[in-house]
């Protein structure tokens, strides 16, 4: 990273500190990384929460990392983390089984960040061709919701299609060996799935018609007791969204680097995952209920969540 990139970013973060909300005594934010392009991950190498709430007598406390979104929301119900990051669509899953949590900021994905993939080799052209065939998803995730979404936005009978359930870091070895014949997927492992497995993108979130979202994450009662702490973390990290989009590939560099893949998936993460975080809009709650009502009649979740209480809008 340059000095001069650097100076950029430690002149916004210093803007932020002096615009801040005092925090009144001393407390302890607790956060679930992943292993993901976000926010959070370059709040993580940057140091910058750290930096801003230090003279506000809070510490940060970074737990994980997660392999995806529902392990740490499984920590978050645990009450062992306050916030953290996933998709607009494993969170619905989450509020479905009953989290303790709330959405407050949202950012929508790009459609090269989302795809169903299949070996570059394959005979499949089309959506229509995954009949009869596998693919691996992550259960209640965004990869269930990928072809789920393309299946139905597309006239395919799901019950011609057999979704093989797996974690998004089995989902690429099985890929690779042959074990299944597609792979729903997102950034990074669909830049990964793409240039280190040999697979071609069959659909991206475009052509799937893709209404998924990164979003981030607190606790219900992190959310209700510590309104402030959560508006100035909310704060940081919009500054940390501020300067990946000024500087995408510097970005993409440093998700690479926290995820342990090579620097050369940096100008591909940066291009793709290096969009607007904004508070909870109106707009965007309606978009999640949608997603609900769609998820429960697909019988992905037992039950429809409350979205509009599982949302909280700050500034």
């Amino acid at each position: 990273m340059t000095r001069l990139v650097l100076r950029g970013l430690t002149l916004t973060l210093t803007l932020v500190l002096f615009a801040l909300p005092a925090v009144a005594g001393a407390e302890t934010v607790r956060i679930g990384w992943l292993r993901a392009p976000n926010d959070l991950t370059l709040a993580r190498a940057h140091g910058s929460l750290e930096k801003a709430l230090a003279p506000q007598g809070v510490t940060v406390a970074w737990s994980g990392p997660f392999a995806a979104a529902a392990p740490a929301m499984e920590a978050m119900n645990a009450g062992a983390i306050d916030i953290t990051a996933g998709s607009s669509t494993s969170s619905i899953a989450a509020l479905a089984a009953g989290v303790p949590m709330v959405v407050f900021a949202y950012q929508t994905m790009s459609p090269a960040s989302e795809a169903i993939l299949v070996p570059r080799d394959s005979p499949m052209r089309t959506l229509r061709d995954l009949e009869g065939h596998t693919v691996a998803v992550n259960r209640g995730g965004t990869g269930e919701y990928l072809l789920m979404r393309a299946l139905d936005r597309n006239g395919i009978d799901p019950s011609t299609v057999r979704r093989v359930y797996l974690s998004p870091s089995d989902s690429g070895p099985s890929f690779l060996a042959g074990r299944v014949d597609a792979w729903a997927t997102w950034d990074p492992f669909v830049a990964i799935g793409t240039v280190a497995y040999g697979g071609r993108v069959l659909a991206d979130g475009a052509a799937i018609q893709s209404e998924n979202a990164v979003v981030l994450i607190a606790s219900t009662a992190f959310a209700r007791q510590h309104a402030a702490l959560l508006q100035t973390v909310f704060s940081v990290l919009r500054a940390e969204n501020a300067w990946s989009l000024a500087h995408k590939t510097e970005a993409g560099l440093i998700w690479a680097k926290e995820m342990g893949i090579p620097a050369s998936f940096g100008a591909v993460l940066g291009a793709n995952d290096a969009v607007p975080t904004t508070a909870v809009t109106a707009a965007d709650e309606a978009q999640m209920a949608d997603i609900a009502d769609w998820y429960f009649a697909q019988k992905i979740v037992p039950r429809k969540p409350d979205i509009a209480a599982g949302v909280v809008q700050l500034k």
